[in-house]
């Protein structure tokens, strides 16, 4: 690994960054902070935090490592339509739009070679699973509107979910009757590209009862062509008490989503005319239609004063039409159940914790393929049925063997099962009939330690063990060859790692490394078979993720995050140490926010990568580095903020993120440029919005 200037200037920036802030801190220690945006998660929770997020923050501080906590309010006064605005500055969290509300979502190098959708990272709201039985995932179900707060798992840190995921889990939170931000909220947005967007949200509280109903309407032309999407969600949460710590409540949610899919293109398209679509996503009217429900039962009972139950039941349905290279017609319907007992008190006279519980999940899916009429369905093609179940079975205590320092050790032990049966169909003659299953399971250890260095500040180090079963999507069954030969990826990963607050400053920084066995990457075969697994042999994923909040004044202040990411091959037969392609080795993020006493905000903000991603395994191609500016500002008076989020006001053209592409070593690096992995960025975009709450 060689020390580039790109590198030195960046650790340059961060250096003078912290070390300038440093200085500051005693001038500002006085300063009221009412810092309600921040992300980051600190031993003693930020005062002016609504109850809720503050319980959250106070809970996550307890684990020993890299968590955060994003508030709906560190987005209310922004045009936040999917997971990447959700998550953008929590450090070391690599999300980039794709389009509509899809994203490539990496947490620690988590599913890297993933061409399309999730993998490698629970997605959950509520503490129920948004993936299938299998992990696979969606982002379309997701609703930055919907969530009170938005909690981040990285890695190991997850445990508390049960599962062993390289890159953790990210959990949605529904607001309920007592924790909205509003007994009735309305927002309207509309701005570049056609979009419109309308938001409403009514919260009662009676007694021993409350429910939040919520609701989003959305509808845009997009940016690129063959990119229309709108959307309908609607989103219930009802509970009733039974006193102090215990409760019932019934979530509910639905949605009907529709989106065209201008894909990915080659670099020169990306740069030169990045509002085009890909001609075969054009000809054929290439979209992801969806239509979901989903409903959970749950409750938290305590059943002494040191032990608390939190568990539920829950189920969804999924019908997806998804027009491709063929129309993918899915109908999935999965179940599940879970709980977990909390208890608190004391071992030999030293303060203790314990979690303990388990997650069921079992799915069904019935897959169709059409030829693709534009869009329509043509002759059946394919039909199939996949099923999985999964088992996590957990635990996890922390002893302070001293008043200031706890030591932590748990647990995963974890079961999958996957079941594939490819039907026959008479007079076609490309399709089969195949049969096949897998069965692993594993154990999945964790140690740490936590150490509380004052009220205010933390540091921590682990060591946890992740385990990723491959999904159907990776099997990628053939005639001729059955389920790819792909096994389980593994890893170790280390960490070490410090949160706090000093006087203006609150920061978090996170070292770690992942040795991976095993790893599940991608690559893309043709522009209509974009999605084909294989296993590396070793890997190593290693970085920094670093944010840091400076409040200069009591009016300004500034948010900093910076990622290092350095992941490549360990000694490859074909690609030797060669770095791994999709993710940035340095992504920098930074926003400058005043706060003017009469009710108005400014907040200029950057996006830097000094050197784009690679694109292909041999290293051949880079995306070009890109700084992108943009703008947010607004006003709020008695309850209604009035903003505007103007985006890339340079109308940068750039690379988003790309798809991984696998070539052979006679393949040149004209040739890489000129195949159809690159997705652009979005050019210029203004937004405005109301909302009112009453």
């Amino acid at each position: 690994m060689t020390f580039s200037f790109q590198r030195a200037l960046m650790l340059g920036v961060a250096g003078l960054c912290l070390s300038t802030a440093a200085q500051a801190a005693d001038l500002a220690a006085d300063t009221d902070q009412t810092n309600l945006d921040s992300v980051l998660v600190t031993a003693r929770p930020n005062p002016e935090d609504p109850p809720a997020v503050a319980r959250a923050r106070k809970r996550l501080s307890e684990t020993p490592g890299a968590v955060a906590v994003i508030s709906s309010e560190a987005y209310a006064d922004r045009f936040a339509l999917g997971l990447n605005d959700t998550v953008r500055d929590v450090p070391g969290v690599f999300a980039q739009k794709k389009f509509g509300e899809d994203t490539r979502l990496s947490i620690r190098g988590s599913g890297l070679g993933n061409v399309n959708h999730n993998r490698g990272t629970l997605l959950a709201q509520d503490g129920v699973p948004l993936n299938e039985a299998d992990g696979y995932g969606d982002y379309q179900l997701i609703d930055p509107l919907l969530a009170r707060y938005t909690e981040v798992y990285k890695g190991g840190n997850a445990l508390r979910f049960g599962g062993a995921l390289l890159g953790g889990a990210i959990n949605m939170v529904t607001p309920t009757g007592k924790t909205a931000g509003a007994d009735n909220l309305i927002r309207v947005e509309a701005g570049s590209f056609g979009a419109a967007r309308l938001h409403g949200e009514v919260a009662r509280q009676s007694g021993d009862n409350d429910v939040f109903v919520g609701a989003t309407l959305s509808n845009a032309d997009g940016w690129r062509q063959q990119s229309n999407s709108s959307s309908a969600r609607l989103s219930a949460n009802l509970g009733h008490g039974f006193g102090e710590d215990r409760e019932v409540r019934l979530y509910v949610s639905g949605a009907d989503l529709r989106q065209q899919i201008a894909g990915s293109v080659t670099l020169d398209q990306a740069l030169n005319s990045p509002t085009k679509a890909g001609a075969g996503n054009l000809a054929n009217n290439y979209g992801r239609n969806m239509r979901n429900a989903r409903a959970s039962l749950q409750t938290t009972w305590r059943l002494s004063d040191s032990t608390v139950f939190e568990g539920g039941v829950y189920g969804a349905w999924r019908d997806l039409d998804h027009p491709i290279f063929q129309v993918i017609d899915q109908e999935s319907r999965n179940f599940g159940a879970f709980g977990r007992l909390d208890w608190t008190g004391q071992i030999a006279g030293h303060a203790a914790d314990l979690f303990t519980g388990l997650s069921w999940r079992v799915g069904d899916l019935d897959a169709r393929q059409w030829l693709n009429r534009r869009g329509s369905h043509g002759a059946l093609q394919a039909f199939s049925r996949q099923n999985a179940k999964a088992l996590d079975v957990f635990a996890e205590g922390r002893l302070f063997v001293t008043p200031r320092v706890a030591v932590v050790a748990g647990a995963t032990y974890g079961a999958a099962s996957r079941d594939y049966h490819a039907y026959k169909l008479s007079g076609v003659a490309s399709t089969f009939d195949l049969t096949a299953s897998r069965d692993y399971d594993w154990l999945a250890p964790r140690v740490g330690l936590l150490f509380q260095v004052d009220p205010d500040s933390q540091v921590f180090a682990n060591l946890t063990r992740s385990v990723e079963p491959p999904n159907f999507g990776a099997y990628s069954p053939t005639a001729a060859a059955g389920f790819a030969p792909v096994v389980p990826q593994t890893a170790w990963t280390g960490e070490v790692g410090a949160r706090g607050r000093e006087g203006a400053l609150a920061w978090d920084v996170a070292l770690y490394r992942a040795e991976l066995r095993h790893e599940l990457l991608g690559f893309v075969v043709d522009a209509d078979h974009p999605a084909s697994t294989f296993n590396a042999d070793k890997t190593i994923h290693q970085g920094i993720e670093a944010g840091l909040d400076w409040r200069i004044t009591p009016r300004l202040r500034l948010r900093q995050t910076w990622a290092w990411s350095d992941f490549t091959f360990d000694g490859d037969a074909q690609y030797g140490n060669n770095t791994l392609p999709v993710v940035p080795e340095h992504l920098y993020r930074a926003e400058v926010k005043y706060e003017h006493p009469a009710g108005w905000f400014a907040a200029p903000s950057l996006e830097w990568t000094p050197r784009g991603a690679f694109v292909d395994y041999r290293d051949k191609v880079r995306a070009p580095g890109y700084a992108i500016a943009s703008l947010n500002t607004g006003y709020t008076r008695d309850g209604v903020t009035v903003f505007l989020d103007a985006r890339n006001l340079f109308d940068k053209r750039y690379v988003a993120t790309v798809n991984p592409l696998a070539n052979a070593a006679s393949v040149s690096a004209a040739t890489v440029k000129t195949t159809a992995a690159f997705w652009p960025g979005e050019g210029r975009g203004v937004f405005v919005g109301v909302s009112g709450k009453f």
